[in-house]
């Protein structure tokens, strides 16, 4: 009875530390959002003492990616003003060297708490998916932003999360298409003549 007893602590025991062992912290995130000129980049130990450790911890990046017990995750969203949103696109390096990238979006400042969530089933490391869910998290989430560089007050105008230049982006294309379309009912018209070279 006591091998017995032995053989499944220890069974315990090696499933916990391979478990443990998956849960692999990012190595680099990168920040867009309102009230930024370009992408913050943080870099580093996703797992230690680090802008990037922090940063992980606070979101609650681990338990929204590989799941915790006692689960502080919510598959509902909680009732709460979110305020402006932060998309944070984290790189995990993985086994066989595989690097993934899973997307989490962030409100710093919506009340009572600060918010994340992400989105359940990103796929990652070829065959594992994402738990996802929101977290309640603490005002040391919004430190950690602002110390990388989020404004410290919500931005005013702009509550998205498309990345820096997106908007720049669309108007550019949506520019490129009425010219185009302008072009085109010319010509039909007659208004516009097009004349090609022999």
């Amino acid at each position: 009875m006591r091998r017995y007893l032995v053989v499944a602590a220890a069974l315990v025991g090696v499933l916990s530390f391979a478990g443990a062992a998956a849960a692999k912290g990012p190595d680099s995130a990168s920040i867009s959002g309102p009230g930024l000129s370009h992408s913050l980049k943080v870099r580093g130990d996703g797992e230690g003492p680090t802008s990037l450790g922090a940063l992980a911890d606070a979101s609650g990046f681990f338990p929204q990616m590989y799941g915790q017990s006692p689960d502080p995750v919510l598959k509902r969203r909680p009732a709460a003003r979110l305020g402006a949103v932060y998309a944070i696109v984290y790189t995990v390096p993985g086994p066989n060297r595989i690097r993934s990238t899973v997307v989490q979006h962030v409100y710093p400042y919506a009340t009572p708490v600060p918010l994340s969530y992400m989105t359940p089933g990103q796929s990652y490391w070829g065959d594992r998916r994402t738990l996802g869910g929101w977290f309640r998290a603490s005002r040391g989430l919004t430190r950690v932003l602002v110390r990388v560089g989020v404004p410290a007050t919500p931005p005013t105008g702009n509550a998205s999360f498309l990345g820096p230049g997106a908007f720049g982006t669309v108007a550019a294309v949506a520019t490129l298409l009425l010219v185009a379309g302008a072009a085109r009912t010319a010509r039909r018209r007659g208004w516009l003549t097009v004349h090609r070279s022999s």
